[in-house]
């Protein structure tokens, strides 16, 4: 009986003990020195330095799970996190009940990120796709180590899970914020992935009508379906280093 006693208090306390401990780890991963992050190569073969990451999340955005963000999967160049950080402010005040989840961008020293074919450098980032249930409701995918912390998860070509669809228009918004910030932080975005049957939804959605001819959409399917996340890849000035470039791969 003592023995069974002390194991649910122990069960009990220890993730109490825990949490405190988590969260002085996640503030200090956030820490931000203040210096300009420097990109090398390209999304493919590069690395970079001073990676910079969000928060973990904020008023209207998260981390899309704590077992990534604390592994350190969500690293980028600082011109991107600012314009991902700008973007969710503008958002929070057009569209205040809306809800985002930012994926995975890369290593704080860039570099092969498996199993991702680019997020070398910085310069690409992942976003889960926002969701609403059957009767209108904001929500969010469900992300566990059981189906890949979310990447596993799939939509049909109409956008719909069970009892909840693709929030488009919600996409769109986001996409257009995004956009915005990246002009303003003199950076641009060069190509956006998303599930190609899924395109003429999110472009009939009335922000998505605002955001047709915008950005370049990739076309054809992708290694690996983008149906549960949209990928942006931002083009900003890299370093060419060749060779450095190489050895972060």
């Amino acid at each position: 009986m003592m023995k069974l006693r002390n194991f649910l208090i122990a069960i009990i306390v220890l993730p109490l003990l825990l949490v405190p401990t988590l969260a002085l780890a996640i503030a200090f991963m956030t820490v931000d020195d203040g210096t300009p992050s420097v990109c090398y190569g390209n999304a493919i073969r590069g690395r970079l330095e001073n990676g910079k990451r969000l928060i973990y999340a904020g008023p209207n955005y998260r981390a899309y799970h704590i077992a990534g963000y604390v592994t350190g999967r969500t690293f980028m160049h600082s011109s991107v996190r600012d314009t991902l950080r700008d973007a969710y402010a503008a958002l929070e005040k057009s569209d205040p009940e809306l809800r985002f989840v930012y994926g995975e961008s890369g290593w704080a020293h860039g570099g092969k990120i498996w199993p991702h074919r680019t997020h070398a450098n910085g310069t690409a980032v992942d976003f889960m796709v926002p969701l609403r249930t059957d009767s209108g409701a904001v929500a969010q995918i469900n992300a566990s180590v059981v189906n890949m912390l979310g990447y596993s998860v799939t939509f049909d070509n109409e956008g719909r899970r069970g009892n909840t669809r693709i929030d488009f228009d919600a996409i769109a918004k986001h996409l257009l914020a995004l956009n915005t910030a990246a002009k303003a932080n003199g950076i641009r975005i060069s190509r956006v992935i998303f599930e190609p049957p899924l395109h003429r939804l999110l472009f009939a959605s009335p922000a998505g009508r605002e955001l047709q001819g915008k950005l370049e959409f990739m076309q054809r399917p992708a290694w690996v379906r983008h149906d549960q996340h949209y990928h942006v890849d931002f083009d900003v000035p890299c370093r060419g280093d060749g060779e450095k470039a190489k050895r972060g791969k």
